[in-house]
């Protein structure tokens, strides 16, 4: 799905209206309850207490009206907090005021600070917050009674980092948030969780504020998704299950394990020995045919016995316990190399010198789609350029914001203020898909495109979550092929992230660990192609 501008949704809603006679009343009552419907099904116990709906008066003021209304309607005590005077409310948003006055809601009308001052506290003591201050059509920052109001909401929340209250929802955007990307000094709401309305818009997804929305989820209200594509002019998409239901989902009938790729994993050093392991569960459980480890002698034994799946090869090492560059000479490595449909280099090989220089002989030289990850990226720290000299012409690299400030000769923290741009640079000067990973993971191709994943959580800040990563990444080109190449790449880091959303459902982020997302992947994959089957 294509990720729009705030004038670009503003045009779709237009045209839902005048070309699907769908009133813009209508649009506003189904994105009010789309929101209702999540809180229910998110935060059950956190409705039935009291909560704090903060409005603006304008559009997003009237999609918190509705769900005030939908929250009073179903016995609940909602508090709306009206940051206008109720005459200057107009349009639909006054019809939808209207409304949640009939419903016997409770409304403070909030029109200078020290009426704030008055409620602040009361505020701060719900366990639910809903942001309906400020919508997607924010020009410039936020200033006056609005930017104490959202100061003060961080605070009550240390943003979004307290216990209590236990959920801040924003409604289609934090307030503050420029929806089209660009970066604002003023304040704007931490969030836990944002409900955005038909698709996402470009600011919630590669700002360097989009960490603001939380967890982003997305409703249809009853727009066609033709409008989304008709409209939506960049080349930022997001990735959603509806962008591989053309990938050959289920195998046939008469499939077998040579149908599906040949996987050759290069990792592991002494000390490292897991990072190997966690990549080989990956790449089978998300689907390879075959799956060969290459790993320094010494730890052949251990990678070997984690798993009966694996097959494994011997490699030279070093003293230090590391990948040797002596592989090559004899064609030591091309003869373990030559019958595989892909080579993925990196997870747990160390940075020695030698073992590094390998791995750029190596990328240079082979002719299978390559997947270069974790130390294998920093063999070309400082030279990245020869990442284009190769015979390949497929190459994925998975860098996180350090390693790839490390191969563009940058700082990790220029990385993070343009991570849309300098993946997209990257790409086109590699000509590789560049998997930018890190808080909404973008991938870029070398023609432009932009894919970006909004699944995962914080318990993803792990190690061995990449390694993990590596591996599902190879197991999808593996068995859907190069001709998948993109699609292949982006589902991996879809499922990789769903994966990780699924295993902490019901425990804290904080405990997942990354063995874990491989356990789950089969049960997230068909959760998967059961969604996609519903839509069809």
């Amino acid at each position: 799905m294509k990720a729009l501008t705030a004038s670009e949704m503003r045009e779709v809603d237009r045209l839902t209206t005048e070309r699907h006679g769908i009133p813009s009343l209508q649009l506003m009552e189904n994105a009010g309850k789309s929101v209702f419907d999540y809180l229910r099904a998110s935060y059950s116990d956190v409705t039935a207490s009291h909560a704090a709906i903060l409005c603006g008066k304008g559009n997003n003021g009237g999609d918190g009206f509705v769900v005030a209304r939908l929250l009073q309607d179903h016995g609940f005590k909602p508090t709306v907090y009206l940051f206008s005077e109720p005459e200057t409310v107009r349009g639909d948003a006054a019809e939808n005021l209207l409304r949640l006055k009939k419903s016997g809601a409770d409304i403070r009308i909030i029109t200078d600070p020290r009426k704030w001052d008055a409620v602040r506290t009361e505020v701060a003591k719900t366990r639910l917050i809903v942001d309906a201050l400020l919508g997607t059509g924010l020009k410039g920052k936020v200033e006056g009674l609005l930017a104490a109001a959202i100061c003060d909401v961080n605070k009550i929340s240390r943003d979004a980092t307290a216990i209590h209250p236990e959920a801040i929802l924003a409604v289609d955007t934090p307030s503050g948030l420029s929806s089209d990307g660009e970066f604002s000094d003023g304040p704007m709401i931490q969030a836990h969780a944002t409900v955005t309305f038909t698709a996402p818009k470009l600011g919630q997804l590669v700002s360097r504020d989009a960490a603001s929305c939380g967890r982003l989820v997305v409703r249809d209200i009853g727009s066609p998704s033709g409008l989304i594509e008709e409209l939506g002019k960049g080349n930022v998409r997001w990735t959603e299950p509806g962008e591989f239901q053309d990938l050959p989902l289920v195998r046939r009938a008469d499939s077998n394990k040579g149908n599906f790729g040949h996987v050759l994993l290069v990792a592991g050093s002494r000390g490292k020995s897991g990072a190997a392991i966690l990549a080989g569960r990956g790449a089978l459980r998300a689907g390879a045919g075959l799956l060969t480890i290459a790993t320094p002698q010494d730890l052949l034994v251990v990678v070997a016995s984690a798993q009966a799946e694996f097959m494994t090869e011997p490699l030279l090492s070093t003293k230090q316990g590391a990948i040797a560059a002596s592989n090559l000479k004899a064609g030591r490595f091309g003869a373990i190399s030559k019958s595989k449909s892909l080579l993925a280099i990196g997870p747990g090989i160390g940075r020695q010198l030698e073992t590094q220089r390998l791995v750029r002989s190596i990328v240079q030289t082979a002719g299978q789609p390559l997947i270069l990850d974790a130390d294998g990226l920093n063999a070309f720290a400082g030279r990245s350029k020869d990442l284009a000299k190769r015979k390949s012409p497929y190459l994925a690299v998975t860098p996180h914001p350090g390693e790839m400030a490390r191969l563009c000769g940058i700082s990790t923290k220029e990385v993070q203020a343009d991570r849309l741009g300098i993946a997209l640079k990257a790409a086109k000067n590699w000509n590789a898909c560049v998997i930018l990973k890190g808080f909404h993971t973008i991938l870029a191709t070398p023609d432009s495109k932009a894919f970006v994943n909004t699944t995962g959580n914080p318990g993803l800040a792990k190690g061995g979550s990449g390694d993990v990563l590596t591996g599902i990444l190879a197991g999808m080109v593996s068995q859907f092929g190069v001709q998948h190449w993109a699609q292949s790449l982006a589902l991996g880091v879809y499922l990789h992230g769903r994966a990780a959303d699924e295993a902490t459902a019901q425990r804290e982020e904080a405990s997942l660990l990354a063995g874990e997302i491989a356990d789950i992947l089969p049960r997230t994959y068909r959760h998967f192609i059961t969604e996609l089957r519903k839509r069809a």
